[in-house]
């Protein structure tokens, strides 16, 4: 398995129909709540203040990682940026 943090910060245009948001809203929810099921998204935190969050994920590969990322339903309005992780040497699990 591989970990990565990951910042998302959205910016859905303001004149979207509101009807188009709101259904991309719910359908990102129902997206990220199965890969939270699936234990690929086992971490996501809100930034205060922002329309934006920070999360790990627990994946296969960067190439998985790119694949979940790129089928948010609000990818489009997305700015994403990924951090690989690695295990600290100084870990004592």
């Amino acid at each position: 398995m591989a970990l990565f943090h990951v910042r998302m910060d959205v910016d859905i245009p303001r004149d979207l129909d509101p009807e188009v948001r709101a259904e991309t809203i719910a359908e990102e929810k129902a997206y990220s709540q199965d890969l939270q099921r699936q234990g690929k998204w086992p971490h996501i935190w809100r930034i205060v203040g922002r329309y934006s969050n920070i999360s790990i994920f627990d994946v296969e590969s960067a190439d998985e990682l790119h694949e979940i990322l790129w089928g948010l339903p609000l990818f489009p309005y997305m700015n994403v940026e990924v951090t690989p992780l690695t295990k600290h040497g100084s870990d004592i699990k």
